[in-house]
């Protein structure tokens, strides 16, 4: 007997820190990457959100995430992280989603990924404010990124991207960005990164 995966949907928001010199042109899909290879961290804070019958409202997540080559091309490792404050039912919903289990826009991850490893349960924080972003996992990962500006004093925003997760993202750069954990371990600091309001849902 088949399980249906429950009916799910978030809204909130997304920032990450990669390693490519900034802009990324890993947004034209088959360009490869300025350094050859993909490291990146994906940070989501929950607004309002359910999996079925839960509720994920204020609840965070981190992705990290890594590729030998072009990230289309597949091979790559993932990481995720749930928040503690979650309940187990919460935890389980979390891991469900942003493994792409459950479907929606992390699924799309699915085709770059050859090694998942295991989910851990953090403290995690996530601040939003202006043009900053900020995450952070104590003893494994820190994270800040400072939209561009641009004309008007306002944040430069990139349009009818394909980026798995928006379609409309911010230029951004980060200010400081590290992550060590799995045997993994990478710095981007100065590199690329983005930001975007999502709304999502697996159908």
């Amino acid at each position: 007997m088949t399980t249906q995966t429950p009916k799910w949907r978030i809204d909130g928001e997304y920032f990450e820190s990669c390693n490519c010199e900034f802009l990324c042109p890993c947004l034209l899909f088959g360009t490869r990457p300025t350094e050859g290879h993909c490291d990146v961290v994906l940070a989501f804070h929950i607004d309002n959100g359910s999996y079925g019958a839960v509720d994920l409202s204020g609840l965070n997540a981190v992705q990290a995430l890594t590729t030998p080559g072009v990230m289309s091309q597949g091979g790559g490792t993932l990481a995720v992280y749930v928040d503690d404050r979650a309940t187990p039912e919460q935890r389980a919903a979390l891991e469900n989603i942003f493994t792409g289990a459950a479907g929606g826009p992390p699924s799309l991850f699915g085709p770059m990924v050859a090694k998942l490893l295991p989910t851990r349960t953090a403290p995690i924080s996530f601040f939003a404010q202006g043009a900053t972003r900020t995450m952070s996992i104590a003893k494994i990962t820190e994270v800040a990124v400072e939209g561009i500006i641009g004309a008007g004093k306002q944040v430069v925003w990139l349009e009818n991207v394909p980026h798995p997760y928006a379609t409309k993202l911010s230029a951004a750069k980060s200010t400081s960005s590290r992550f060590a954990d799995h045997n993994l371990s990478f710095e981007n600091s100065g590199r690329n990164g983005h930001f975007s309001r999502i709304s999502w849902s697996n159908g």
